[in-house]
């Protein structure tokens, strides 16, 4: 080889090299998440706020909003069940398991922002309370604590490693069963442009759905709020 075909070489292998250096990683794929609260639960219908673990069961009427909303969720190509450790979000998760014949897989990240001190009382006295931490954490002070409970960056990191568990399962459209502080609350606290006035005239009712696509690493974008399209 000529000398001069070995520094032409040369060069043009240092270039591609730099080109190669150079260039941005690939980006993470996206993916689409469906968060659905649980169905009517015992503690819905009697006024009482109650977080605990394992909780109450779902209603009769719950049982049949989960068959519900199973058989809406059917006509999308879900790919991956999950649920809180709460057995409300299980068996309202169990219609859709049953028709897809696919294991629902339990987090315990995705259980409900616990009460505290507030637990067990009636919720329409002590709900205010439990919401005003949560208000703070959304408006950036997420040092706030629910009395007697968690605070805000304790709330998001929890629910964090429960989604990266779904993300980490290379599943494209997986459906995530949890509950309506928690899904709401994460979601604002997570996706680029958060509709907080979406979130306070639209609080997610038994069953209402939050769908968001993206991924972990390049953030989340909020899709559709129980039936109102965003994106």
């Amino acid at each position: 080889m000529s000398p001069l075909r070995r520094t032409l070489g040369v060069l043009f292998a240092s270039m591609t090299a730099a080109i190669v250096l150079a260039a941005p990683a690939s980006a993470d794929p996206d993916v689409t998440i469906t968060f659905v609260r649980h169905a009517e639960s015992a503690g819905n219908a009697s006024g009482i706020i109650d977080t605990t673990v394992p909780g109450p069961s779902i209603t009769p009427k719950g049982e049949r909003q989960a068959k519900e909303v199973a058989v809406e969720l059917t006509r999308t190509p879900d790919d991956g069940i999950y649920a809180s450790s709460m057995i409300r979000t299980q068996q309202t998760a169990q219609p859709l398991a049953d028709q897809l014949g696919l294991p629902i897989v339990v987090l315990d990240g995705l259980r409900e922002i616990e009460a505290g001190d507030l637990e067990g009382r009636p919720a329409i006295a002590a709900i205010g309370s439990y919401y005003q931490p949560i208000r703070q954490w959304l408006a950036g002070d997420r040092t706030a604590r629910i009395p007697g409970s968690i605070d805000g960056n304790e709330f998001d990191a929890r629910f964090d490693q429960a989604v990266d568990v779904v993300y980490g399962s290379g599943q494209q459209q997986p459906v995530v069963y949890s509950h309506g502080a928690a899904i709401a609350t994460w979601t604002l606290l997570n996706v680029t442009d958060p509709p907080l006035e979406l979130a306070e005239s639209q609080p997610l009712p038994n069953t209402g759905r939050v769908v968001v696509r993206g991924n972990p690493d390049d953030g989340w974008r909020l899709v559709e709020w129980d039936g109102t399209k965003v994106e």
